[in-house]
Parts: structure tokens; C-alpha cells; sequence
């Protein structure tokens, strides 16, 4: 198991330093946590042997991170996933994103918060060691309106959990939408690729896509389409049918409307890998849930451990509101206003079964 080297992620960034913090609970867990992004560089869990692996893709140090298009492990802000042309309104104004998506705006735009250097201070959460991270987007950053203070803690919990809780606050009317973006493979950290992996998604119906995946407004039944994973499903098994949707995404990369009894944190989705034994959880507070299986990793520069990433050789579950939410009325609002506090919570938990 190859070790991540602290100095490797020693650098000054736009005049911060940017560090790696470890975190490691009553379990032996451990996650590496780089304050540039908010990226979970490594997070080691057992397998079934009890043998501690890596489970998220990523790379060895500091500066391919920076390099890097495909958001291994980062916090995502402001906006998670697609805005259609960039464009959205509040309060009559319109404003303009940068287009970094073919015609859309993603992920935050040019310099997202997988970008920026968080302020970061370690702390002990009483249910297991954390690390709580800030930082203040100033009015007019990526052209979003407000400035909007953040804050996001990591916590490895007794329970085997890496829970991430994210709080925000706006001084004008803007958008937000907070997600993390790690990318997991139970079997080996993506030496080879998550097609075997058993999914289970919390939702009967899901919102397609046009080609520039960007939600139609539609919320389209699961049942008796490939997007059907209400009962533990092979990845694999249904990739490379002949559906519209799948051609789109290249695969899949949708958001999934989660089957909700409330706010509280609720199971959203399960992921089990047989060879390992390793077994997730992805509990959140979130309406929806963005599924990626990796398409568009090309295979051509090398990650951890000298590891290359083939397409598919990673999963994201991306916790979310619904892309493009802000033109689109009758998804569940990602505006915030003066005077309101945003608050999401999300749990990837781990334990393993024969």
C-alpha cells in the first residue's frame, strides 16, 4: 500500500500555505485531506482480510492536483454540476457564468473551490478526529453575486464514517449548491475498473438530460429503464444499452431524485464491492444524487502509486441539489438569501461483508 508524503502537498498557493492533514479514527482509518480543494487525497479502509486499502483515485502530490480537470476527491462550490449557457436570474438580474462545459458553466466555473486554498484547523469532534475548513468567496467571484462564507468539516466518526457537514451564509441573493467529488473504487483504488461493483440508489424516478446533459424538468420513472437501481445492480450490466440517456452521459452521469421521508440525514444509496468485501454507505440530507461512473477518464497520466486511470475505473456519488436547479422552478430551490443559513449533511460509511 503506497503512502502519500506529507511534503509532496507542502506549498504556498497564491500566497497560503497549503498542507496535508491526516485523520485517523479508533479503527485504523485514515483520510488525507489536502486544505487545496478540500480534496481527500487517500481514504484507507478494510477489506474483509482486515487489510487497510485506498479506496478514492487521486495522485501522489500537490501539483498534478492543480494540473487536473477531472475533480478527483475536491469540494465543489458554488454551484455543483451544470448550469445551462451559464446563465441564471435572481431578483430580475440576470447573471452570466463562465462557460466551461461545451455551452455550460460547471462545477464552480474557471476557478471553482476545488481551486482555492480552505483555511483548515484540525479538531476533535468528539465522535472522532476532524478537520473543519473555510473560506470566503467574495462578491463578484465567477461572476455569482454575495459574498458567501463557508465552512466545511471532515469527520472519520467511530462508525466508520467520513461525514461531511457544510455550512454557508450570503450577504446578497445568490446560488448554492455544495457537493464533494471523490471518486471510489472498493476493489483496488482503480487499478482496474467499478463495472463489478453492486449499486443501490434510494430513487424511483431521476431527471434526464438533453445532450448537453442539462436537465429537461422532467422526472422520469426508473422503473424498467438501465437507471433502475432500487435493488443492488451490477454496474456493468446495463452500461452499453441502447438508451438515449446512457449515449448522452457516455455512460452514466445523471442525477437521481432520492426517495426522501424528510430533512434528516437518510440512506441514499449503497455500493458493494464481492472481492473485497467492502461495503458503502452514502447517507445525506440532500434531494438528489448525481451517479458518474467515470466515462471520461482517458487512461493517459498516471495517479497514485503510478496507477493509470482507464475509463470506468471510478465511481462518484455526488450529493447534490438538481443541475441547473436555477432555471428550473419546480426543483427545490438552491437560492440563498441574506439571513439564511445553507447546511447539507453527507456520511460515506464503511464496513464489509463475507
Amino acid at each position: 500500500m503506497a503512502q502519500i508524503n506529507p511534503e509532496a502537498f507542502h506549498q504556498v498557493i497564491d500566497g497560503s500555505q497549503v498542507d496535508l492533514y491526516t485523520l485517523k479514527n479508533s479503527h485504523g482509518l485514515e483520510a488525507n485531506i489536502t486544505n487545496y480543494g478540500g480534496i481527500v487525497v487517500s481514504l484507507l479502509v478494510p477489506e474483509k482480510s482486515g487489510r487497510l486499502g485506498d479506496v478514492v483515485l487521486g495522485y501522489d502530490n500537490l501539483n498534478d492536483y492543480i494540473g487536473s480537470k477531472h475533480y478527483f476527491g475536491a469540494l465543489i462550490g458554488r454551484y455543483g454540476n451544470r448550469i445551462a449557457q451559464g446563465r441564471f436570474t435572481i431578483g430580475g438580474i440576470e447573471y452570466q457564468l463562465a462557460r466551461n462545459n461545451g455551452s455550460n458553466a460547471l462545477h464552480g466555473g474557471l476557478k471553482g473551490f476545488d481551486k482555492v486554498v480552505w483555511e483548515a484547523e484540525e479538531f476533535d469532534a468528539g465522535d472522532g478526529p476532524g478537520l473543519k475548513l473555510t473560506y470566503s468567496s467574495e462578491d463578484g467571484e465567477e461572476n455569482y453575486p454575495g459574498t458567501l462564507r463557508c465552512m466545511v468539516t471532515y469527520t472519520l466518526t467511530k462508525t466508520n464514517g467520513l461525514m461531511i457537514a457544510y455550512a454557508a451564509q450570503t450577504d446578497k441573493p445568490t446560488i448554492v449548491n455544495l457537493t464533494q467529488h471523490s471518486y471510489f473504487n472498493l476493489k483496488d483504488g482503480g487499478t482496474s475498473d467499478i463495472l463489478g461493483h453492486e449499486l443501490m440508489i434510494k430513487a424511483s424516478k431521476f431527471t434526464p438530460v438533453d445532450k448537453g446533459l442539462i436537465p429537461t424538468g422532467e422526472l422520469r420513472p426508473v422503473a424498467d429503464t438501465p437507471f433502475d437501481f432500487q435493488k443492488p445492480t451490477m454496474i456493468g450490466s446495463r452500461v452499453e444499452q441502447n438508451d438515449e440517456q446512457l449515449k448522452f452521459g457516455r455512460g452514466y452521469d445523471h442525477n437521481w431524485v432520492l426517495d426522501r421521508q424528510g430533512n434528516d440525514l437518510e440512506l441514499a444509496a449503497t455500493v458493494y464491492e464481492a472481492t473485497s468485501g467492502r461495503f458503502m454507505e452514502v447517507l445525506t440530507t440532500e434531494p438528489g444524487l448525481q451517479f458518474y461512473c467515470g466515462n471520461l477518464l482517458e487512461g493517459t497520466k498516471k495517479g497514485k502509486g503510478s496507477a493509470v486511470y482507464q475509463p470506468r475505473t471510478g465511481l462518484c456519488l455526488e450529493t447534490q441539489h438538481f443541475p441547473d436547479s436555477p432555471n428550473h422552478p419546480v426543483f427545490p430551490t438552491t437560492e440563498l438569501k441574506p439571513g439564511q443559513k445553507y447546511s447539507q449533511t453527507t456520511v460515506y460509511r464503511f464496513s464489509t461483508k463475507d
